[in-house]
């Protein structure tokens, strides 16, 4: 199978700064979901699953939730250049009035960055398992599919801070926060390395693109992901450490304890969506779950209604 590349373009950043001390501050939370407050190696329980209100920040954030569908990767990349280029339109008339974020779930998919290497493959790439694709991200191959949340945040980080140090270390904090108040999972940084980690197992990945200070791409959680296909690559380049899944690390605090992957997911999703709104201080407006070719539509549609308006 060949690589499938897409128009090339610089990508941004792949090593990590300290997280600056304000940003890192716990804001009041408005709302709680936490599985096992008291005892850190219990299992998520039915009720413990809260449907919370969003964190009310001063900006709008569309919110697109098909956290429980599995989406090709080409039909998401597509939508998110469909978004990118309606809103650098906005820019361009001081329109931008609102964030978006889309959370899915791929198929099979191997993705890599800009200058990713190939000898980071563990196959020819004219032979590939699965199908591959060069997209304009920052860092090195990943893997992608079911089981793993992917939450694509599409920000225009002059209403927030115009410092990518900064908005990837956000990133991470989002889902170190998420791991604990969730799943009470002690997860942290590696020096030198951007994601999120659990002891030597890598648990999250992060790649970004900005262009004119729009932000795309985003964070993939390992939460009830088969870990099998990361063993093809060298994920992110790393050699020498491996990755893991919430429900991994759940199951061996449990002696192999079955749990329920929809809840998991579920649960993730949540505790990300509150971290995310209230780390960024935004109001989440959860929109319909439209295909991605309405979704086309109703982005078009609304360009032309802002253009109207703006003029």
């Amino acid at each position: 199978m060949a690589l499938l590349a897409s128009s090339p373009s610089s990508s941004c950043y792949s090593r990590t700064a300290p997280f600056p001390a304000a940003a890192a501050s716990a804001r009041a939370r408005r709302g709680s979901l936490r599985v096992a407050a008291s005892d850190p190696t219990a299992a998520p329980s039915c009720g413990a699953l809260q449907v919370l209100p969003a964190a009310v920040g001063t900006r709008r954030c569309d919110c697109f939730d098909l956290h429980q569908r599995i989406v090709p990767f080409a039909e998401s990349w597509a939508w998110q250049q469909s978004i990118v280029a309606r809103r650098k339109g906005l820019v361009d008339r001081d329109a931008d009035r609102s964030d978006t974020l889309i959370a899915l779930q791929h198929s099979p998919v191997y993705t890599l960055g800009t200058d990713s290497r190939e000898d980071y493959l563990h196959f020819n790439v004219e032979d590939a398992p699965l199908e591959i694709h060069r997209i304009d991200r920052g860092g090195e191959v990943t893997y992608h599919g079911p089981g793993q949340l992917v939450m694509y945040p599409i920000l225009n980080l002059r209403y927030h801070e115009m410092d990518l140090h900064w908005y990837l270390r956000s990133l991470e904090e989002v889902i170190i926060r998420a791991l604990q108040s969730a799943f009470s999972i002690k997860a942290s940084r590696v020096d030198g390395l951007t994601g999120v980690w659990v002891g030597d197992h890598k648990v999250a990945a992060i790649g970004i693109h900005v262009s004119r200070w729009i932000a795309y791409h985003g964070l993939a959680l390992n939460v009830t992901t088969d870990l099998t296909p990361f063993e093809m690559i060298d994920p992110c380049g790393i050699k020498d450490r491996g990755v893991g899944s919430i429900k991994e690390i759940l199951r061996k605090a449990h002696d192999g304890r079955e749990i329920d992957d929809s809840l998991l997911m579920d649960i993730a999703y949540n505790s990300l969506t509150k971290e995310f709104s209230e780390l960024f201080e935004l109001s989440l407006d959860l929109r319909p779950d439209w295909s991605f070719q309405e979704n086309s539509r109703s982005l078009l549609n609304s360009e032309k209604l802002e253009t109207s308006t703006s003029t």
